[in-house]
């Protein structure tokens, strides 16, 4: 499987194995967050983590447009700055006031339009690393080893977050509240290094940083769909969405119903396993099926 792929691949992979660490450090903590320290309902938190999911996955709808106008390698550069930003924004501990709501807003805007800007765009320059005759043949087996790099930054997330808040509170002398604080601020450290990745292994991939219309420009050849063929891809992607859209609906409990399950109704203390620990199990299994394919 690993054999003979680009080493684009690989640098874009480890890149985004950053970003992901970053994102579900934050999303194993979030949750709780909002009720320890704001002091809101379960529903009310489970209303702003919806909100803030939805907006998560929109806005890839309109990274896509823009990469399709201005490149994808700007559009992934500037979707991690922006999540930085959202991130450092989450990480300034402002109390449980409205102002501190509306400061977290905001940080929670910028984490879904920079994960817009920067998630979907980057998984289409991996495809696109495999559009030469030579490589098309591999592009599954790439997917394959990009998913299995998401899932290992995922997997080491829950952990991290649990640690550097029992670091901060015993260590440092930090209430529970203003701990979760620096979990957000090891988010913003995944980011910086998702980004030093990109930029020293960029010449392995730089070809595919541009728009589609320049890349086609270069190749020299578009390939034009019959109207019969444009149809059936539609239908297929259809298929497609009617799957995972209820598969990420399901996945995406473990940062919200499950994190509430495992906090209020599991004896944790028996074991040692904190309720956002719970995230990891999932994630294990993903790893192991994925690289036994």
């Amino acid at each position: 499987m690993f054999e003979g792929q680009p080493k684009g691949l690989f640098a874009l992979s480890l890149a985004n194995t950053g970003e992901r660490f970053g994102y579900y450090t934050m999303i194993a903590v979030f949750s709780l967050f909002l009720r320890a320290n704001f002091g809101l309902s379960a529903g009310t938190a489970g209303l702003i983590y919806s909100i803030f999911m939805g907006a998560v996955y929109f806005f890839p709808f309109l990274g896509g447009i823009l990469a399709d106008k201005f490149g994808y390698g700007k559009m992934v550069t500037l979707g991690i700055f922006v999540m930085f930003v959202g991130y450092l924004l989450l990480a300034v501990p402002l109390g449980g006031n409205t102002f501190a709501m509306i400061f977290m807003c905001g940080a929670l805007l910028c984490v879904s339009v920079g994960t817009g800007l920067f998630k979907g765009n980057l998984q289409v320059m991996v495809g696109n690393l495999y559009d030469t005759p030579a490589l098309q043949g591999r592009r599954d087996e790439a997917f394959s080893i990009f998913y299995m790099a998401i899932n290992i930054g995922a997997l080491f997330a829950p952990t991290a977050a649990v640690r550097i808040m029992d670091w901060a509170q015993h260590s440092l002398g930090y209430s529970e509240n203003d701990s979760y604080h620096f979990a957000f601020a090891v988010a913003c450290l995944s980011l910086v290094l998702s980004i030093i990745i990109y930029y020293a292994c960029r010449s392995t991939f730089r070809q595919v940083e541009g728009t589609s219309a320049e890349m086609a420009k270069e190749e020299g050849t578009t390939e034009e769909l019959s109207p019969a063929e444009t149809r059936e891809r539609i239908i297929a992607l259809c298929l497609v969405f009617a799957v995972v859209i209820f598969f990420w609906m399901a996945f995406q409990q473990n940062g919200l119903t499950l994190t509430f399950f495992a906090d209020e109704f599991t004896a944790k203390t028996s074991t040692g396993v904190q309720a956002m620990a719970f995230d990891v199990f999932n994630l294990v299994a993903l790893i192991f099926l994925t690289s036994s394919l």
